[in-house]
């Protein structure tokens, strides 16, 4: 976060407050770092149901600070059919609960970002009502692992379009990949990275993946890598090559592009 506000102005900086999962090194910057970066901006933390002024669009925070708003936004509001048998997961206790949801309108143009919100809080927002509706565009959640992504969640907002801020082995999962492919009205699934730990069984195909592994193997197995065990050894094999974005440009009318910044792929969605 500094070294991005020391690329550009940053006027606000909204976030879920205090910080519940004690860091040594978290700690340190949200007591020292980050008040020096909002000392000459505005600084606000978010609510649940609040709104963030934007022009043109429509920007609701959907949860926030481990809490999920009660009333549903348009659209929303029916009862979930996804929930019906299934019981409301195990609390977690780390930062990701707390994370900020966001849900933006543009025109009849609809996006679903929940940051990296686990599946006690998906619950929490989408049953037995599902308070948000349908959505164009789904940001799928904590890079596309498990412990975020439910099929309550995802099967009930009928995302068009999903694109996964996922790792070479972060992210990608085959329990996640089931329940994303399997969404009622998807039509693509777009990757920041190839996920090794989706083997050819799972992954989406090439001209929708912005970034592969450093060292490409010659052959792709078939079979999903397992996930590393947390916290044992040292830290997976991340990717340190060149950078590719993928790009979305939408339209007040509901349609949309979606770019690959590697391969100039681009597919237009009506």
């Amino acid at each position: 976060m500094a070294l991005l506000a020391r690329q550009m102005p940053i006027l606000e900086f909204i976030d879920h407050g205090a910080n519940v999962q004690r860091d040594e090194l978290v700690d340190a910057f949200l007591l020292h770092t980050y008040p020096r970066l909002y000392r000459t901006s505005k600084h606000s933390v978010a609510k649940a149901g609040d709104a963030v002024p934007v022009a043109g669009l429509d920007v609701r925070i959907v949860t926030s600070g481990g809490e999920v708003m009660n009333a549903a936004l348009t659209g929303g509001g029916t009862l979930n059919p996804h929930c019906s048998g299934v019981n409301r997961p195990a609390v977690d206790r780390t930062e990701n609960f707390q994370s900020i949801g966001i849900h933006i309108a543009f025109g009849r143009f609809r996006l679903l970002d929940l940051g990296d919100l686990t599946t006690d809080k998906e619950f929490d927002l989408m049953c037995p009502a599902n308070r948000i509706g349908t959505v164009d565009l789904f940001m799928v959640s904590h890079h596309g692992q498990a412990s975020s992504n439910s099929k309550e969640l995802v099967h009930a907002i009928e995302p068009r379009v999903a694109i996964m801020n996922n790792g070479t082995r972060k992210g990608g999962q085959p329990e996640v990949m089931r329940v994303i492919h399997s969404s009622p009205g998807l039509q693509d699934l777009w990757q920041l990275h190839f996920s090794l730990l989706s083997g050819q069984e799972y992954t989406a195909p090439g001209l929708f993946i912005a970034n592969s592994t450093d060292e490409p193997p010659l052959t792709m197995p078939i079979d999903p890598l397992p996930a590393p065990p947390k916290g044992a050894g040292p830290a997976p094999p991340a990717h340190e090559g060149t950078a590719h974005w993928i790009k979305v440009s939408a339209r007040r009318d509901g349609s949309f592009s979606v770019t690959n910044g590697r391969n100039g792929f681009s597919k237009t969605y009506d």
